[in-house]
């Protein structure tokens, strides 16, 4: 039972949040209460998931002496001892190999994506890590693959100004995630064994990203919104707006929603730099109230317009 759970450590469980980044497409398709298109992508989820958790099993296998250098990684599974290497080496390679086979039987693009990640993963504990902006763009291409591979799971049609949000976005908290690292490196007191690329990246140059993609973000969903499809006006709310003067009433409905995403990218950046959280994106959405209330009204307003009000 202790290795099972120290197993289950490993594939660190709170960043199966951003594996539910497939459900996009089919949530902005129309298609969230197909069935069909329900299961498909929530299979993708889980085939998302198994891989990545094999993934992390094989980043904290190779990286295993310098994480146990780390003032924080060494309290690893693998590194502290708690987990045997062997097991950990069939557990990834199994996990790997699974995800990648559920894959194939739901879609042979969502198979592809799959692959295309794990090779980048691997490539990118092998080197990409070392080298600075890469290393960054390695890691938001892992959410727009996501994206991507909850899009081929139900062959939805991405529109552009959707996908320049998730590109956005993946590295707006790529580039927080990078700050945080660097913060809470440098606040310990050991920079020794700070990695070579966390120095290349200067606190001035980390703001710059950070504000750049911050404003791409809530700017390209403003416009993702404006154009999106007008909304047929039939429907309670829409019968009753249609008494309003044409100065009060929008065809696009979507745009409420803005408020609300300008507002959470403003919430995070205030944890970024007063608390120094970004190193765990998944603990912020997971661990803050304010955000969380704001992610939750976010999605209602969303699944409300999209599958109710229209």
């Amino acid at each position: 039972m202790e290795i099972f759970i120290a197993l289950l450590k490993t594939t660190r469980p709170r960043q199966w949040l951003k594996n539910f980044a497939l459900m996009a497409a089919l949530v902005f398709s129309g298609l969230l209460f197909v069935p069909g298109m329900f299961w498909q992508t929530v299979w993708a989820v889980i085939a998302f998931t198994m891989l990545s958790s094999g993934v992390y099993i094989f980043n904290d296998l190779v990286d295993v002496k310098a994480d146990r250098l780390h003032p924080f990684k060494r309290k690893r599974p693998i590194a502290a001892g708690d987990l045997p290497i062997p097991v950990a080496v069939i557990a990834s390679l199994g996990l790997m190999v699974t995800s990648l086979l559920l894959m194939q039987t739901l879609s042979y693009f969502l198979f592809l994506t799959g692959l295309t990640y794990l090779v980048m993963q691997i490539a990118y504990t092998g080197y990409l890590k070392r080298i600075p902006i890469v290393d960054v763009l390695i890691v938001a291409s892992g959410y727009v693959l996501r994206v991507y591979g909850g899009a081929f799971a139900i062959e939805a049609h991405m529109d552009v100004w959707f996908l320049l949000t998730v590109i956005s976005a993946s590295l707006f908290l790529a580039v927080g995630k990078r700050r945080g690292e660097r913060t809470l490196l440098l606040g310990s007191g050991i920079t020794a064994n700070v990695r070579t690329t966390l120095k290349r990246y200067t606190d001035e140059l980390l703001n710059l990203y950070t504000a750049m993609f911050a404003t791409a973000t809530w700017l390209t969903y403003a416009l993702f919104t404006f154009n999106q499809p007008r909304i047929i006006p039939s429907g309670r709310v829409l019968t009753l707006m249609s008494t309003l003067p044409r100065t009060l009433i929008s065809e696009k409905l979507l745009m409420i929603t803005v408020p609300f995403v300008v507002y959470g990218v403003m919430r995070y950046l205030q944890l970024i730099y007063e608390r120094d959280e970004g190193e765990s994106p998944e603990r912020i959405l997971l661990s803050d109230k304010p955000l969380m209330t704001t992610i939750a009204i976010w999605g209602v307003l969303v699944i409300g317009i999209l599958y109710y009000v229209g």
